[in-house]
């Protein structure tokens, strides 16, 4: 892995963060990571270029799924752990919008973990941000598919001693065609890793350690472990797969990046929307 980006590229800057901003204010606990996120995700947009209006938020249910109402993009709340179908279904039906599906660890790994897998096997061409913070933060503490076996809580004392998901190894197994690290505490690498994830074809997939300081305190400490990564490993699943394996999850950067020309469910580009809406009409029938 690396905590390096691949560089960008010179682009003309169209746009600031403060463009993708709402105005509304976030109603996260004090300093939570997520803040870093939203601030790395709108630098990250006015880097990439295109305008609030071709850009669509979708999430699921969590703290972290409250960030598409404090951005000035089209955004969709749905409903728990299926973020995922729906911007599927959203990149298919208008793949000239930059679609990016934003949630937690509950949300993404536990109800949504099924559609975790297959939006990894589709490869569309979007992107998904997780930020991860090994606890259920909004129903108050519940352990989470990352929380660690020994993490004693109210709810599991003494910890639950499940072996914690792992979901980089099983993103690149599952066939995601890029996957990385971020930390939400440094928003300027993070901003650079949403960019690289959106400009590789096929699904995108960025895990960003985001602390939770009001029930798992500890993970402040997380400024002092993150580190640099190794190197980030081109098309061989089964190396990268091995370095993560090996990596104790504080390893910031790209992972993985596959096959530009890997396979991928795209659009029926020769279906028009006005088919498609016909399709769909009261009364209408296919012919």
């Amino acid at each position: 892995m690396n905590d390096t980006p691949a560089p960008v590229g010179e682009c003309v800057r169209a746009f600031a963060a403060k463009d993708f901003a709402s105005g509304a204010h976030p109603i996260w606990c004090p300093g939570c990571g997520d803040y870093g996120v939203l601030a790395a995700l709108e630098r990250g947009l006015a880097i990439q270029g295109r305008p609030p209006h071709e850009v669509v938020l979708v999430s699921g249910i969590g703290c972290s799924s409250r960030l598409p109402a404090y951005t000035n993009c089209y955004g969709f709340h749905g409903v728990h752990g299926r973020a995922l179908a729906v911007a599927t279904g959203l990149k298919l039906a208008r793949p000239d919008l930059e679609v990016i599906a934003v949630g937690g660890d509950g949300d993404g790994y536990s109800i949504g973990g099924n559609h975790f897998i297959h939006a990894c096997r589709r490869n569309v061409d979007m992107l998904y941000i997780v930020m991860d913070n090994r606890v259920y933060g909004m129903t108050k503490g519940q352990p989470s598919p990352t929380t660690e076996p020994d993490w004693d809580s109210d709810i599991a004392p003494g910890g639950i001693g499940l072996r914690p998901f792992n979901p980089l190894s099983l993103a690149i197994a599952s066939g995601a065609n890029f996957v990385a690290r971020g930390f939400s505490s440094k928003p300027d690498d993070l901003a650079a890793l949403i960019v690289e994830g959106i400009r590789w074809p096929g699904f995108a997939f960025i895990e960003v350690l985001s602390p939770c300081v009001t029930f798992r305190p500890e993970q402040a400490d997380w400024k002092r472990k993150v580190r640099a990564g190794s190197g980030s490993i081109e098309t061989d699943r089964a190396a990268a797969t091995a370095a993560i394996l090996a990596d104790d999850g504080f390893s910031l950067g790209i992972v993985f990046k596959g096959d530009r020309a890997a396979p991928s469910v795209r659009p029926d580009v020769a279906v028009s929307q006005a088919d498609i809406e016909a399709r769909f009409a009261i009364g209408g029938r296919e012919t």
